[in-house]
């Protein structure tokens, strides 16, 4: 069995922008910084024969390449304790494609439809162990942060193994998106998230 998700990589200047904000939250468990990325579809554990009906409905996903910006910072919570420290992700209208093209592909593979919300995220810590106040500070000193944006021009499809010191991500396979198609058009003003690929894959290691 392999556990899966289908996500975003992150370009090393955002991941050293993010890596700076950590720390000053007593008891947090933070991201290492080649860990972070964007998670479009969970998929969980599958075997070898259904990885390989997901690889082949990943490659006939279509969509444009298109400008993506980190911006704010929040928490997920349960209860009256917070659980996860995360940086919000600007709702671009082709992220919300790229995401129902994925998801499209990933249930015709044979898998369970999605229940949950879409809330594009980086998680930066676990703070189930942190004082919640300690949590709120520093949502509040650095919620103005908002990174340039970059350019997504590829979705990955990861595996997760748990290691010592935190879950370890692969690469399996990259899937290119459209750099000539025009990305669907905003309406609406940019909305942070999570408030409360035309060629064949290509295999690579995991990168900052």
């Amino acid at each position: 069995m392999i556990r899966l998700f289908v996500g975003l990589d992150l370009p090393p200047d955002l991941c050293d922008a993010l890596q700076r904000l950590t720390g000053g939250i007593p008891n947090a468990r933070w991201t290492p910084p080649e860990n972070y990325h964007i998670t479009l579809r969970f998929i969980g554990e599958v075997d070898e024969d259904q990885c390989d009906d997901i690889h082949d409905a990943l490659t006939e996903v279509r969509a444009p390449a298109f400008p993506l910006s980190v911006a704010g910072l929040g928490s997920f919570e349960a209860g009256s304790r917070a659980h996860t420290l995360w940086a919000g992700v600007d709702k671009e209208p082709a992220l919300l494609h790229l995401r129902d093209k994925v998801e499209r592909a990933v249930v015709s593979a044979g898998m369970e439809p999605e229940r949950r919300k879409f809330q594009p995220h980086v998680t930066l810590a676990s703070v189930k162990q942190a004082p919640l106040h300690k949590v709120q500070d520093f949502i509040a000193h650095h919620n103005l942060f908002r990174a340039p944006p970059f350019r997504v021009e590829r979705f990955t499809l990861f595996s997760s193994e748990l290691g010592r010191t935190g879950p370890v991500y692969t690469a399996e396979a990259d899937y290119p998106l459209d750099l000539a198609a025009a990305a669907p058009a905003s309406a609406a003003p940019v909305e942070a998230a999570a408030t409360a690929e035309a060629a064949g894959p290509q295999g690579r290691g995991r990168g900052a």
